[in-house]
């Protein structure tokens, strides 16, 4: 039997009801080691937190973003669990003047690295250029790009249901956060790699 995989909630959008950014995680203290932290028993740590210059790195972001316009005291923020986001979602409320509570969701939490959990960076690229010629890989216990996908655009899909004409800020993770990316471009979720997205970096979703 064929089972049909709803891989992006965004696929047969042609406007969003609402304005969406995104925001990686400032830099963390697993970032500084460079140890792969993406199981939520370990991220909720406090000592996989942000570092000193990752807060800063979320302070200044933040501040230009409401210098610009772009982020105000009305903006929602829903942001993923781990001890990173966090604190960085806390410093976004902070700055931004914001009185509404943080929304936690475990749909926006880092991907799920399997058995690499606790391992150095440099194998992150061994998965992702198995990523671009296969999407529902599982290569070493590793969530695919197609279940990250699916998670991240049901986030998008819940929140169209539920505002309307809001600024909305979306506080991820590196791969989580590219991925969604894909699914506002609709094209591969493999493909994420071609987005750039650095610690603290602030970036509007366009719906194409």
């Amino acid at each position: 039997m064929n089972i049909v995989f709803d891989m992006n909630h965004l696929e047969n959008l042609k406007k969003l009801n609402n304005d969406y950014f995104v925001l990686r995680h400032g830099e963390s203290k697993a970032n500084v080691s460079k140890v792969i932290v993406t199981s939520l028993e370990n991220g909720l740590k406090e000592e996989y937190s942000l570092s000193i210059n990752g807060e800063e790195q979320v302070m200044i972001s933040v501040g230009r973003a409401k210098d610009g316009g772009f982020l105000d005291e009305q903006t929602i923020i829903y942001s993923s669990p781990f001890s990173r986001t966090k604190k960085t979602a806390e410093i976004a409320k902070k700055v931004l003047g914001i009185e509404e509570k943080i929304n936690f969701d475990e749909r926006l939490v880092e991907r799920f690295f399997g058995d690499l959990e606790g391992m150095d960076y440099s194998v992150h690229q061994k998965i992702w250029d198995v990523d671009e010629k296969n999407p529902d890989h599982k290569e070493k216990n590793v969530e695919s790009t197609r279940e990250v996908l699916k998670r991240m655009t049901s986030v998008i899909k819940d929140l169209e249901e539920k505002y309307k004409g809001k600024k909305i800020l979306l506080i991820s993770h590196g791969d989580p956060l590219r991925i969604l990316q894909t699914g506002f471009e609709k094209i591969s979720s493999g493909l994420h790699k071609q987005f750039s997205l650095k610690t603290a970096e602030i970036k509007k979703m366009e719906l194409k």
